[in-house]
């Protein structure tokens, strides 16, 4: 003080913003630079063996035979599920916890332990899927409880994402609701939920995206890693497109590693569309809002 004037030291500010930036450069370009090359790595192994046999035939010990049908309808069969199961619990968990939930204790501890789950490791949903699904309700290695078991693993995400989106609905809209005498369900029917809705879908298509590619639970529950046949119903056994890649890259021949590569690039076509429907259908709701 004493009069003296305050001299921001401006060029070392300028100079660690630009270090800054230049290490987010470098760790963006690295980050990219590994994904390419590991795709370039897949395609470059997989691209010849991508066809239509690999899409119409049966798994088989024989390289030339082999093909992912039963994985790509379980996945599908597995998808759905999941996405039956997890959307309604999950959106109205989220409801529940930002419109009718006491603001108190108890509610903290909740969100904490929601918090906490999405973090958990993939590998102890699997456990929990083994315990609870697998033996004490007795559903074996089925469709049904491999989708409930992704439901738990996905749901804590789901519930997050929802709340947030929840959270962005604007406090006029509820008072203007109430203003007109709506009730509470009605105004979260007719105007929150319909905002919150792109938020909503992006975050359990995004919470899928990650369930599709997960093979430690699957594998813990007991899914078969070689099946040809397809799932006809929700108490059939099944495999999906992460259990078969990783059966292929466990033998020994090279043949087989190769068609593992072209079911990576499968998956990533599904993981791609997956995702272009979260944006396609966050945009049409928002458009529409």
């Amino acid at each position: 003080m004493n009069g003296e004037r305050f001299q921001p030291d401006s060029r070392r500010r300028h100079r660690a913003g630009t270090i800054f930036k230049v290490v987010c450069l470098v760790s963006i370009a690295f980050s990219i630079l590994s994904l390419a090359l590991l795709l370039f790595d897949v395609v470059r192994d997989g691209a010849g063996w991508l066809s239509i046999d690999l899409l119409t035939h049966y798994p088989s010990r024989i390289p030339a035979r082999a093909g992912i049908k039963s994985a790509i309808l379980g996945t599908l069969w597995m998808m759905g599920l999941t996405a039956a199961v997890s959307f309604p619990i999950g959106v109205g968990a989220a409801i529940y916890l930002e419109e009718y939930a006491p603001k108190n204790w108890l509610t903290r501890i909740l969100q904490t332990n929601i918090a906490n789950l999405a973090g958990v490791p993939s590998i102890v949903y699997g456990i929990l899927g083994l315990a609870i699904f697998v033996r004490y309700f007795a559903l074996g290695r089925s469709v049904i409880a491999g989708a409930l078991t992704l439901a738990l693993l996905i749901l804590p995400v789901i519930i997050i994402a929802s709340q947030e989106a929840i959270k962005a609905v604007p406090g006029s809209l509820r008072e203007a609701s109430y203003g007109v005498g709506a009730t509470k369900w009605q105004t979260i029917r007719y105007h929150i939920f319909p905002v919150a809705l792109p938020g909503i879908l992006t975050g359990t298509i995004l919470s899928l995206s990650r369930a599709i590619g997960e093979t430690a639970p699957l594998i813990m529950i007991g899914a078969l890693t070689f099946i040809a046949f397809p799932p006809m119903s929700p108490m059939d056994p099944f495999t999906v497109l992460p259990i078969q890649i990783f059966n292929w890259t466990a033998k020994p021949q090279q043949e087989f590693h190769e068609l593992a590569a072209a079911a990576i690039i499968v998956l990533l076509v599904l993981l791609l569309v997956m995702n272009a429907a979260a944006i396609f259908l966050r945009n049409r709701y928002q458009k529409r809002i």
